[in-house]
């Protein structure tokens, strides 16, 4: 392998796999339009190109000569997909069969696609396993699921190798935190920074596990070579520390030394309550092991926002659907 293309380099993920290819003198090339990450994320060295992935003509053209390629970019929104459905189902599917028609084209040996843990919505238990059957519950998670079918029609047709990755609740340092429709970690905290209350969606009782992303990204490059990934979805991500978005707030809280009272709304339409992968198969696989746990990473984000500055939120996407059942957050702009 000497060359890999990672699509959404300037974002939250994607720079920091990057970064770990880089370090290895492996050449990398990217693409971001700057919707959802930042500039200053990419790697001096990486051969950058300003495309939307959904631009096919000019993916053809950037991931010339790539033996891998990472397919990280997407609106991450799962939440706001209910209200902008369009633009979110647009960044996910439409950039999706883009960058594998291009990849094809090229001639790309192996495509690591970066999924979500919306494809399974609710199930009858937590963990989600890989073999259950997906139930996505949200136009994101929808998109999500149909992007991995695309991929396996297609990669099966010309013969490319191909990796479908679940990652959730991806968190640490260069997560973009003046975004106020996801990244609940880094909400919290640019708003606590700034002495505001943070808001939560329900009683705040739903459930959830956070990821380092260090310890995602050490998982994502084995995935470039390994021979046992080959065809396989794989959850990425700790199965532990399974906790309630309250008792988030008040690690987060905890850290700052923030006198925390949270604003409660009313629950956001679709949110799944349970949401928790099972770390099994992909501990089997690659030996995967969490190095970090949640405090360690909320310490390191908090340090992460206050040298770059608590931030205001700009509300980059715009709201497709307004109606009674919009969160109030979203539509009077309360972050």
């Amino acid at each position: 392998m000497q060359k890999v293309f990672i699509t959404g380099v300037a974002g939250f993920l994607g720079s920091h796999l990057a970064d770990q290819f880089l370090k290895e003198g492996i050449k990398v090339a990217g693409c971001d339009s700057f919707i959802g990450g930042y500039r200053d994320n990419i790697p001096e060295q990486v051969e950058f190109y300003g495309y939307d992935c959904s631009d096919l003509a000019e993916m053809k053209r950037a991931i010339e000569g790539c033996d891998v390629v990472y397919h990280c970019a997407a609106l991450a929104h799962e939440g706001l997909s209910v209200f902008s459905p369009h633009i979110i189902t647009r960044s996910i599917v439409d950039a999706t069969v883009s960058t594998i028609t291009a990849s094809i084209h090229n001639n790309v040996k192996r495509f690591v696609y970066c999924s979500s843990m919306a494809r399974y919505g609710t199930q009858d238990t937590v963990p989600f396993t890989e073999d259950m059957t997906p139930k996505p519950q949200d136009p994101y998670g929808i998109g999500k699921y149909a992007s991995e079918l695309f991929l396996k029609n297609l990669a099966g047709v010309h013969g490319m190798e191909y990796v479908i990755v679940v990652p959730h609740n991806i968190i640490g340092p260069r997560q973009k935190y003046d975004d106020p429709y996801r990244n609940v970690v880094s909400i919290m905290i640019n708003m606590m920074l700034q002495g505001k209350q943070p808001i939560i969606y329900g009683d705040g009782e739903q459930k959830r596990c956070f990821s380092h992303v260090g310890d995602d990204v050490e998982a994502l490059r084995k995935m470039a070579d390994a021979d046992n990934v080959v065809g396989e979805i794989i959850n990425i991500g700790p199965d532990d520390e399974f906790i309630t978005i309250n008792n988030l707030a008040k690690t987060i809280a905890e850290v700052i030394g923030f006198d925390l009272n949270p604003t409660y709304l009313k629950d956001r339409p679709q949110e799944v309550r349970l949401a928790n992968c099972s770390a099994d198969k992909i501990r089997k696989l690659l030996d995967h092991k969490k190095k970090k746990n949640l405090r360690e990473v909320v310490e390191d984000m908090v340090d992460y926002i206050k040298k770059r500055g608590p931030k205001p939120f700009t509300y980059h996407v715009d709201l497709e659907i307004v109606n009674e059942k919009t969160p109030e957050s979203w539509k009077n702009k309360m972050f």
